[in-house]
């Protein structure tokens, strides 16, 4: 390590992370304030790229490997990075889960702090922590931070999730997490509400909050976007005109993750209809991969294992590889072809072809609307649930013989559905992150029939958004029914 000093007396411990060499990191300690415009440090590596918030955040996680192999890189020049903001008065810094490591030098007064900063960081979560100089035996085994964005966050299902995550139920126990949430102008005080709710909770894994109403700054180096937001359906609102309002919303949140987020971001659209806002928010993204765009199917999915559960008398663990088809809307089709319980088809098991046919799906798609009228609001917490569900079915490896639910692009499906479309289809994971499409799923005349329906909804919902996608054409839409699940439209 080096040591270097400016006229301010800041002391500043830099080296280079072999592991990522193009990258470096300056740890700084205020000990003393002059009205003088200090020289800041310079911490641009050779290519001139300066270090992103991923990049820091993985170094701040992997101080220990740290040690091992430094090199002096700073220097100091009138026009360079130091870190963001100055550790207590006296002390120094092993680490950092602010933005960037190197930023600017300012003198900052050390009272009367504004509760965020210009880069969105709340409260607590702006200072600064070192993960090897406590709880070295908690901590020693936790991955990087991953960075992990949430829109909608004022709202009902935000508000169960975001305690999720940062307890570490949806990651897991060992993923410290950077949460950064956006809102509006109208939600910007109940955002604060959210964080200030954050911060009592002492999660030891939430690394940092950050808020913002701009999804260029809250979407930057996102390693998932968890997009709840939409505009409710108003008093006379048809379904074309909700598919228009919200489209344009995703639309340029597909643009700005195109632009900010990382180059592997996992994208997961919740605010409907979900279905076709990530159609418009894949398609306004061609930087980044078409297959990591998904549309949340996976509250049909639980409810339709808890109806299959409960017409059979066993408990809803005793479901598998129950899959939900088509759009999240009253034209999905939850397969009990294919579903098993307690390992057996459940044609077999349930031995009642009318039910299946007839109740089985209405009940499951009007769930939500029997809901709001014994409870008067709609599903938050459930749906909270099952977006962890969701992620947990990607970042862990899938069961044999079981599948999980999710929409996604349909380029290249083994199912002779319409490519270009978001659809709902069986998937498995390795616990990668990723998954693939299970193919070979039977696909009698009724599926067939019901998923073929589904998928003219969905062509026909591109139509009414063509002004929305790239290569813009007229939207020429022909939606006649109101297809909205009750509770979500």
């Amino acid at each position: 390590a080096i040591t270097l000093r400016t006229d301010l007396s800041v002391s500043c411990v830099t080296h280079l992370d072999l592991e990522t060499p193009h990258l470096c990191s300056s740890h700084c300690a205020i000990m003393e304030l002059t009205a003088h415009r200090p020289p800041a440090l310079s911490c641009r590596p050779a290519n001139g790229r300066e270090p992103t918030r991923a990049h820091a955040t993985r170094m701040a996680s992997s101080a220990h490997s740290r040690r091992a192999s430094r090199s002096p890189l700073c220097s100091v020049n009138g026009s360079g990075w130091a870190l963001r903001h100055p550790a207590p008065k006296g002390t120094l810094s092993s680490g950092s889960a602010g933005r960037y490591p190197c930023q600017p030098l300012q003198a900052i007064a050390t009272k009367d702090l504004p509760r965020t900063d210009d880069d969105g960081a709340y409260g607590v979560f702006r200072l600064e922590y070192d993960l090897d100089a406590r709880n070295p035996s908690e901590t020693k085994t936790w991955k990087r931070v991953i960075n992990v964005a949430v829109t909608g966050a004022a709202g009902m299902i935000s508000n169960h999730l975001v305690f999720m995550i940062a307890s570490g139920d949806v990651f897991g126990k060992d993923q410290p997490v950077s949460l950064s949430l956006l809102g509006s102008e109208r939600s910007r005080t109940a955002l604060e509400g959210v964080a200030m709710e954050l911060e009592d909770s002492l999660c030891p894994l939430l690394r940092e909050v950050r808020l913002g109403i701009d999804p260029r700054k809250v979407f930057r180096d996102a390693d998932w976007a968890l997009l709840i937001g939409a505009k409710p359906r108003g008093p006379g609102m048809e379904r074309r005109d909700l598919l228009d309002l919200n489209g344009q919303i995703y639309k340029e949140q597909g643009q700005a993750l195109n632009e900010v987020a990382s180059r592997n971001c996992k994208m997961l659209v919740v605010g409907n209809p979900c279905n076709t806002n990530a159609l418009i928010g894949l398609e306004n993204a061609p930087d980044l991969p078409r297959r990591n765009w998904h549309a949340l199917t996976r509250l049909d999915e639980n409810r339709a294992k808890c109806q299959l559960a409960l017409k059979a008398g066993k408990f809803y663990t005793s479901v598998t590889n129950m899959c939900i088809w088509g759009n999240h809307s009253t034209t999905q089709v939850p397969d009990f072809v294919n579903a098993k319980i307690e390992g057996v088809p459940a044609r077999e098991y349930i031995h009642d072809d009318k039910w299946l046919k007839e109740e089985f799906t209405p009940t499951v798609a009007n769930r939500g609307g029997v809901l709001i009228k014994k409870w008067g609001r709609s599903s938050a917490a459930s749906t909270a649930v099952s977006i962890a569900d969701h992620i947990r079915s990607l970042t862990q490896p899938t069961k044999e013989g079981d599948c999980f639910s999710t929409a996604v692009i349909t380029d290249g499906n083994p199912y002779g559905l319409a490519e270009g479309l978001v659809y709902s289809m069986p998937a498995r994971s390795k616990g990668d992150g990723d998954y693939e499409i299970i193919p070979g799923f039977h696909m009698n005349d009724w599926l067939i029939e019901k998923c073929k329906a589904s998928e003219n909804e969905l062509l026909k919902e591109r139509d009414c958004v063509g002004h929305l996608l790239p290569n813009a054409t007229v939207a020429q839409c022909m939606i006649t029914e109101d297809t909205m699940l009750p509770g979500e439209n």
